[in-house]
């Protein structure tokens, strides 16, 4: 049984896809990395520019994971510590050719990092995407280049399936075991017009 309550069959890795806040604390797979990587490698992108660059941290190289890991907001590093490697992303804000910006780098970075999340939950990973990060110091510790921005982190490693225990256990437990609640399709997808849902078969009215 999938994780996720889909309305209709999805790929195994989007029905299973969750965002845990609990990791074991072990070392994630060289293969396993450069195959999620290679993932969001192949995200679609407008003019095929791949805006998208990726910094990693692994844990088992413990003064570049911290240093990552200081970048994040102290809320999330209270449990990104215990995860096997950490990514900072970072888009080109213009086009490589003519220079113009790129008013669609942000969305094709969304691109490769699905695609990222979705194959680490193929291979038995987790992913849990960040916007919680220091901008200002991710560009300061990375000397990141004008014309290029910081967005995101991404914390990638083997859920901890285990009882939570301690001062937050309640508060884990019911971020991880409550209801998966998405927004209906009907309430997302128009058709003829804004508010209208859209119908899907001959057969299916819309709500």
């Amino acid at each position: 049984m999938s994780l996720n309550p889909v309305e209709h069959p999805v790929l195994n890795a989007i029905a299973d896809r969750w965002s845990p806040y609990r990791f074991e604390p072990r070392v994630v797979e060289s293969e396993k990395l450069g195959q999620c990587f290679e993932a969001a490698r192949w995200a679609a992108s407008s003019y095929n520019e791949q805006p998208w660059s990726f910094l990693l941290s692994r844990r088992e190289n413990s003064d570049s994971f911290q240093r990552m890991l200081m970048c994040l907001m102290e809320a999330n590093q209270t449990w990104a510590e215990q995860a096997g490697a950490l990514v900072l992303t970072v888009i080109n804000t213009r086009f490589k050719r003519g220079g113009k910006p790129n008013r669609v780098a942000l969305h094709d970075l969304g691109q490769a990092s699905a695609h990222f999340a979705l194959q680490a939950t193929a291979l038995g990973l987790q992913v849990h995407q960040m916007g919680g990060v220091n901008l200002s110091k991710i560009r300061h510790e990375y000397e990141i280049p004008e014309g290029y921005e910081p967005q995101t982190a991404l914390a990638v490693g083997y859920p901890d399936l285990s009882e939570p225990v301690g001062k937050s256990a309640e508060e884990l437990k019911e971020r991880e075991s409550g209801p998966r609640v998405r927004l209906p399709v009907h309430e997302i997808v128009f058709g003829d017009k804004w508010g209208s849902s859209a119908k899907f078969g001959d057969s299916e009215e819309a709500s």
